[in-house]
């Protein structure tokens, strides 16, 4: 098989292994950010699942055998009434627990959302009804739309009735800011005071390796504070990225203590090449904390550190010399290493591999691709890089190594379920 055959089967392999959600003793379930946990129970000699909300009931999802799909290109053709490669859908009705007198609040509705998702992954769209029995049905179809979490279909053979829910907007953060607080990105200081991207000013930035204008970066977050936080079904565990912390009084803090001693392992000093004393690192770390175009962060499985990663902006990044076609001003690019033996391995890499990838399409919505450029002798992490759906976009020389540039696309990431 050709390299070009090698590396389009493993996009494809990509798209099509991803895991659903975690079915433990016929119940799905996942745990969202806050640490609430959310399940899917069936009804016994039912089609019909409860959803529970730490072990509250929230709502009914209903399957009367009715399917839709959402037909858009083919509209006006003589296709419109023909098309049979348009996916066609159960259709999902959400009741309310009792026959009448019964809301769901926006952050259980996008919860319950979140389930179907998981859930039902594969599926590009879910069309829901939602039960005129749930007290502020309006409400809720109004906070879907309006977020872009759903839209109703423009082909008058499709009942308006039917939302049909979107899982690239989902995946985007749809229905999450100003809406409630239980998203990927926690809650901070600068987020509640940003539900919109953080506006685009010039800067400029010269260093001994880089001369370029670029827009003004967001300030840095609080030391210790958690950039992102979600529930990885392959795994079973929370991961979460953490800004890094060097502690505040005496002694060395949890994180630099781990960097230090990951950077002097034989295998991570082979990728990185900065093994050497604390004193060293220490002086590292604060150089990229004080750097506005560099985002240190410490990764964590369920609260316990396994890896350091680094992302940048490479507009100001000497990386950008050698993009083709040049560096576009919200381009995002990544380092990152596991330091932690037992959290190594090809489904723990995808999760936290993807999930930087997707904290970096949420952090801006301007961030259109994100590029890494491991060494052109790592095979490991080029494998890594192509079972995520990257593709390779160029093989070009650092002063200091080959390197291979591969690609994620955002596009790509939300419509083809990298996630």
């Amino acid at each position: 098989m050709s390299s070009a055959r090698r590396r389009l089967q493993a996009v494809q392999n990509a798209l099509t292994t991803i895991q659903a959600g975690t079915f433990v003793d016929g119940v799905d379930f996942l745990v969202l950010p806050d640490g609430k946990r959310v399940e899917i129970s069936g009804e016994p000699g039912t089609s019909d699942q409860h959803v529970l909300l730490d072990g509250k009931p929230v709502c009914f999802l209903c399957f009367s055998g009715r399917t839709a799909g959402l037909t858009l290109s083919g509209l006006g053709t003589p296709h419109e009434h023909t098309v049979s490669h348009i996916q066609q859908y159960p259709v999902v009705e959400v009741r309310a627990m009792r026959a009448s007198d019964q809301g769901i609040n926006v952050p259980d509705m996008w919860a319950v959302i979140y389930a179907l998702f998981t859930k039902y992954h594969e599926q590009e769209t879910i069309p829901i009804v939602l039960s005129a029995y749930i007290t502020n049905a309006a409400d809720l179809r109004s906070y879907i739309l309006h977020s872009g979490l759903g839209r109703v279909s423009p082909s008058r053979d499709t009942s308006q009735e039917y939302l049909f829910l979107m899982r690239a907007t989902f995946w985007q953060g749809a229905g999450q800011a100003g809406c409630h607080e239980h998203g990927w990105l926690p809650p901070s200081d600068s987020s509640r005071c940003a539900l919109s991207p953080f506006p685009s000013v010039q800067s400029f930035t010269r260093t001994p390796l880089v001369i370029a204008a670029h827009p003004l970066r967001p300030p840095k977050p609080k030391q210790g504070e958690v950039l992102y936080k979600r529930y990885c079904p392959s795994v079973g565990q929370t991961l979460d990225f953490t800004y890094f912390d060097l502690g505040s009084g005496e002694g060395v803090s949890a994180h630099l203590e781990a960097f230090h001693r990951w950077q002097n392992n034989e295998r991570v000093n082979k990728g990185w090449n900065e093994a050497g004393s604390l004193e060293k690192h220490l002086e590292y770390v604060k150089d990229v904390m004080n750097d506005p175009a560099v985002l240190p962060m410490m990764m964590s499985w369920d609260g316990d550190l396994m890896g350091y990663a680094e992302i940048v902006w490479l507009k100001e990044n000497h990386v950008a010399t050698y993009i083709p076609n040049g560096a576009k001003d919200w381009d995002r690019g990544i380092h990152a290493l596991v330091g932690e033996e037992k959290y190594r391995g090809s489904v723990r890499a995808q999760a936290w591999f993807r999930s930087i990838f997707h904290y970096c399409f949420l952090a801006d919505p301007r961030t259109e691709r994100v590029i890494n450029e491991p060494r052109s002798d790592s095979a490991s992490m080029i494998k890594v890089s192509l079972d995520a759906a990257m593709h390779i976009k160029t093989m070009f020389d650092f002063p200091h190594k080959r390197a291979v540039m591969t690609c994620m696309p955002r596009e790509r990431f939300f419509k083809m379920d990298v996630l």
